[in-house]
Formats: C-alpha cells, sequence, structure tokens
C-alpha cells in the first residue's frame, strides 16, 4: 500500500504542478516585471538546499530579498522589518506568492507538494553527522509545504519543525496521500490568514546579526547531539 500512495503523490505532484505552471504564467510574467522594476538583480532567486537522502539541488523562488542577502544581516533568518527585503519581495512573502516558482522543482522531481521542507546544504551543519532524529526528515522528499508549516510555520523552532516532519512520515505510511490533502487545506488557511511569516527572535533585545548568530549555533548543536541524549 506504501508504494501505492508514493506512485500517488508523484503522479499528483506532476498533475497539479504541470496545470499550475501553465495556469500561473501570466501571474510569473507580472511578478517578473515586478522584481526588475523594483530592485536590481535576477528575478528568480536559486539557492542549494537538500532533499531525500541529503540529496542537493537547486530550489528556485522569486527573489524577494536583494542580492546577497545572504551575506548581509541575519543571514538565513527573516525577522520582522527585515531591511533586506523589497517592496515587491514583501508583499511576495506575506502572501506565499515568492514560492511559486518551487513548482518547477516539483515537475522535475527535485522535490514533493507536500514533505519535509527542504533545508539550506549548511542550515543544520554537516549532514553525515546529523543524529538519527534529524536525519529521519530526510526519508522523504522534500516539499513546498508541510505539516511544520501548518502547525507553525516560521514561528516555531527548527526543532519542533523535526518533530512535525518526523511525524509527517509516519502518517504518511500510515494514511498515505490523504495526509497530504489534509496539510494542503491547513496550508491554504495559513496562506489567507497570513499566520507566522517571520521568525522569532531568541532574545528581543539582540539585534537581528547577533539573534541569528545564536540561533544558528543552537540549531546546529541540537541536530548534532548524540542519539541517546535526545
Amino acid at each position: 500500500m506504501y508504494l501505492i500512495n508514493k506512485f500517488l503523490k508523484r503522479f499528483f505532484d506532476i498533475l497539479i504542478s504541470g496545470i499550475a505552471l501553465i495556469l500561473l504564467i501570466p501571474l510569473f510574467a507580472v511578478f517578473a516585471i515586478a522584481i526588475k522594476c523594483d530592485s536590481k538583480g535576477p528575478v528568480i532567486f536559486k539557492q542549494e538546499r537538500r532533499t531525500k537522502n541529503g540529496r542537493i539541488f537547486k530550489m528556485y523562488k522569486f527573489r524577494s530579498m536583494v542580492v546577497d542577502a545572504e551575506k548581509q544581516g541575519a543571514g538565513l533568518f527573516n525577522y520582522k522589518d527585515d531591511p533586506r527585503v523589497t517592496k515587491i519581495g514583501r508583499f511576495m512573502r506575506n502572501t506565499s506568492i515568492d514560492e511559486l516558482p518551487q513548482l518547477l522543482n516539483v515537475f522535475k522531481g527535485d522535490i514533493s507538494i507536500v514533505g519535509p521542507r527542504p533545508s539550506v546544504v549548511y542550515e543544520l551543519g554537516d549532514f553525515d553527522t546529523l543524529n538519527k532524529r534529524y536525519k529521519k526528515r530526510f526519508e522523504m522528499k522534500g516539499g513546498i509545504t508541510g505539516l511544520a508549516q501548518v502547525k507553525g510555520r516560521n514561528e516555531i523552532s527548527w526543532d519542533e519543525k523535526v518533530e512535525y516532519d518526523n511525524q509527517y512520515i509516519d502518517l504518511f505510511k500510515k494514511h498515505g496521500i490523504f495526509t497530504d490533502i489534509r496539510i494542503l487545506f491547513g496550508t491554504v488557511v495559513k496562506v489567507f490568514k497570513r499566520q507566522d511569516i517571520y521568525e522569532e527572535k531568541v532574545d528581543g533585545a539582540l539585534s537581528d546579526d547577533q539573534s541569528a548568530i545564536l540561533a544558528e549555533e543552537e540549531i546546529i548543536r541540537i541536530a548534532h547531539l548524540p542519539d541517546d541524549e535526545i
């Protein structure tokens, strides 16, 4: 039954992403022009991410920040009123429109519509030495959305995201494609309510840069705790 559900998952990924990419061509054109008019740089932002079994691929998004934003300020973290976010980028992030180019990643088979969110290649530190709990979330192909995004998106910690990602893997093995359908409905509600868009600082008194450094160190520390200490 699990193999049938995996087949259905891929079938629906191809079907939904293919239809969506065709229907969204006019919208893509509008935002491509808006991005170019708003700031210098490419329309599409490409970033190396990890998916199933740690495989690295290039994930596509509409560029919502200034060029080389990862090397500035809070790095991978996005706190409220982040100065690196462009004017059109703020709107795209609030409405999740910046995520739409990932439909091409889905069609290509890099990721699924639903699955654990692909991590940036260096976000969790060395992949090979991750503990079993963090490695488990890479047992399934990554996704545009997932259980962690429905439960809290950016307002929950990485450790909580891993817990939800692992729950999703277990739920999919038990209930199959119906798990994905429930998550998709939950995602639509989140997008329309515009909830949990920004990450929370570890300490409100810290600057964005300081908070990001501490948060990154803690994420990597927990991801590499010995299995018998988890």
